[in-house]
């Protein structure tokens, strides 16, 4: 039968496991990045690898996320970063490049290429034909030790696309629709393929809007076709060398089909606090709005940018409404600037951020108290932005600037015509030459580090049985972001686990730490999708040193339960979900760890002697990573 483009690349990169969905499979990964929220961690634990270089194809280190400098420690990390990839064979790209997924794209990513990102919007690349995953530091660092990637075969699900967007409906939008449809966790164990005749109507740019935020569904991945587009926004990028042609076999099979028709879409909204809450924009209409802001690794390209504005041109925004503009990368500035377009978002009193992440990560641009603020971002969690109260909607790059006119949601049907949909211009500027290229030997580079770049802390292992208290007990959709805030004060501590361990749960139970501390091990109770969101494994790394030894959920999102395996936390799985409702926050737990074994069912006990069943879904690799007290330990000890 014939195959689709996921198992295509799949197949070529096999090292380990067979194709059967659900089974564990090791892949050979080609290509890494890192962006420097996440990757001094990650380089903190490649040096405790050993090895002289790193072994992909080509790996790159970002810096986007923490670019405000406020004080030394985020320099200080940025020098690390820029010195140890010049000692292993990394290219480096220095704050105010770019975000990390638009300069990939631009620059770096190859269709029918492995890549795997510390950070969770790595699927941006899929735009390109790339089956790029997220995936937190330490899978990071031990493939760019030419180590597989463990992931679970997943199911592919073919999106058919049929016409075209019309009117001021975007590629957002399409992505949108299919949240609103699935839910935060209807893409759990899935890759979604995207194809049908409806494809060759979008732009690389458009397809990889759709397939960065196509991390809001769980999904392992999203991908595109390799096709003449692609091959026309490669060669534009001085690329074409790198194109290939990848397309799925005329009776490719997949395990689901959703069909979209891309010309009965209109502009869709994401409400508070969720992606997936997604109504039609017009419904909204009479909502004041006190910000908008426009950009981030989602919507900050060349066409969504000259889009804004030519929305805007000659026009004013209202004083009550606060304008933020964050281009994806100098590439993008200097087209726009070519075309005398960043004036009119000047002029209309926007006001021009640096090519970063920004106000998307909370790194700056806060709204006001309880404000509302549309944003072109891809994740509206509740305090995500700086302000816990504020309302924050996602939406496209052109509904956000249309929206930013008017100052509160109007009906898209009195927007009148929308600009031309944008294509790249023949003569792209390169940016190639700000990227900091490695020597060929760097033996002799001596890594600077600063005061705020901790050792490694070295986890015991599993002890045969875990006697621990419920040291907290949360609800459904948890996201890496209550585990963990985002900010600038918090994300500054992310190459120290001390520090930025004082912080964990602190906006869910600022009381949670000190409980724990008090405690000789600790248990986390949860609801569904656990852990959903950014890939960050501080929020794994961070608990564990506090001394949380299993999650207990009714369900977990893929990448944090790779984490927390990596860092030998056990991931349980209620067998009866009201067992959930039985176990309070203090309760003593008594789990027999040795006893665990590959999809096995172990009873847990409470300190009142109630007895609950909890499973896992666990590989025998897995488990015996749990064991060795996560997978550092596991790799050391394979090598020793």
């Amino acid at each position: 039968m014939g195959k689709n483009i996921t198992r295509k690349i799949i197949e070529r990169h096999l090292k380990s496991g067979s194709m059967e969905p659900g089974a564990e499979i090791g892949l050979e990964i080609d290509q890494t990045l890192t962006q420097d929220a996440t990757g001094t961690m990650a380089y903190l634990q490649f040096e405790a690898i050993g090895l002289d270089r790193v072994k992909t194809e080509l790996s790159v280190s970002y810096v986007d996320h923490n670019t405000l400098q406020m004080g030394f420690r985020n320099p200080d990390d940025h020098r690390y970063l820029r010195t140890v990839a010049q000692r292993y064979g990394v290219i480096f790209s220095p704050p105010g490049t770019g975000i990390c997924h638009q300069l990939h794209l631009e620059n770096f990513a190859r269709p029918g290429r492995t890549l795997i990102g510390s950070d969770s919007h790595t699927p941006t690349a899929g735009g390109i034909g790339s089956l790029a995953m997220g995936a937190g530091g330490l899978s990071v660092a031990l493939a760019m030790a030419g180590e597989p990637y463990a992931i679970s075969m997943p199911k592919v699900v073919k999106v058919n696309l049929t016409g075209k967007l019309t009117g001021w409906a975007a590629a957002k939008d399409v992505i949108l629709h299919l949240l609103g449809k699935l839910t935060v966790k209807g893409g759990v164990g899935k890759v979604f393929e995207y194809a049908g005749p409806g494809v060759e109507s979008l732009s690389v740019p458009e397809r990889a809007c759709i397939t960065n935020m196509g991390a809001e569904l769980g999904a392992t991945t999203s991908i595109f076709p390799s096709d003449e587009r692609t091959r026309d926004f490669l060669s534009k990028m001085g690329r074409e060398d790198d194109w290939e042609e990848l397309l799925p076999d005329a009776d490719a099979e997949y395990d689901k089909v959703i069909d979209i028709d891309l010309s009965a879409l209109e502009p869709l909204v994401a409400q508070p606090h969720m992606p997936d809450l997604v109504v039609p924009v017009r419904e909204l209409a009479g909502l004041k709005i006190d910000q908008c802001a426009i950009g981030s690794c989602t919507n900050s390209s060349y066409s969504d940018l000259k889009t804004t504005a030519l929305v805007l041109d000659g026009k004013r925004i209202p004083a009550s409404t606060d304008v933020l503009i964050s281009p994806g990368s100098k590439q993008v500035v200097k087209m726009l600037a070519a075309e005398n377009l960043i004036e009119p978002m000047l002029d209309a009193g926007a006001r021009m951020l640096e090519c970063t992440c920004g106000p998307c990560i909370g790194m700056g641009g806060s709204p006001v108290s309880a404000g509302v603020s549309v944003r072109t971002f891809n994740r509206n969690f509740e305090g995500r932005s700086g302000t816990q109260d504020a309302q924050i909607y996602l939406a496209s790059a052109e509904t956000a600037a249309r929206l930013a006119l008017e100052g509160q949601f109007t009906d898209p049907a009195t927007w009148g015509e929308r600009p031309e949909r944008i294509e790249l211009p023949d003569e792209v500027p390169s940016i190639r030459h700000l990227f900091v290229f490695p020597p060929e030997n760097g033996d002799g580079v001596e890594i600077l580090r600063g005061p705020n770049i901790v050792p490694l802390e070295k986890f015991d292992k599993l002890p045969v049985t875990i006697e621990a208290q419920v040291a907290l007990k949360v609800g459904d959709n948890i996201t890496t972001d209550h585990i963990l805030p985002a900010g600038p004060q918090i994300t500054a501590l992310r190459s120290n686990i001390p520090a930025i361990s004082e912080h964990i749960f602190g906006r869910v139970d600022e009381e949670f730490v000190g409980r724990i501390r008090g405690m000789d091990q600790g248990v986390v109770l949860g609801g569904e999708n656990y852990g959903q969101g950014s890939s960050r494994e501080h929020a794994a790394l961070a608990p564990r040193h506090l001394g949380v030894r299993a999650v207990v959920v009714k369900s977990l999102a893929r990448i944090h339960r790779a984490n927390l395996v990596n860092f030998g936390i056990l991931p349980l799985l209620l067998v009866n979900p009201e067992d959930y409702d039985a176990v309070a926050q203090g309760d003593g737990l008594t789990i027999p760890a040795s006893e665990i074994t590959p999809g096995g069912t172990v009873t847990m006990r409470t300190g009142s002697g109630k007895s609950v069943e909890v499973t896992n879904d666990l590989t025998a690799n897995e488990l015996e990573i749990i064991k060795s007290g996560g997978l550092l330990n596991a790799v050391r000890s394979r090598q020793s």
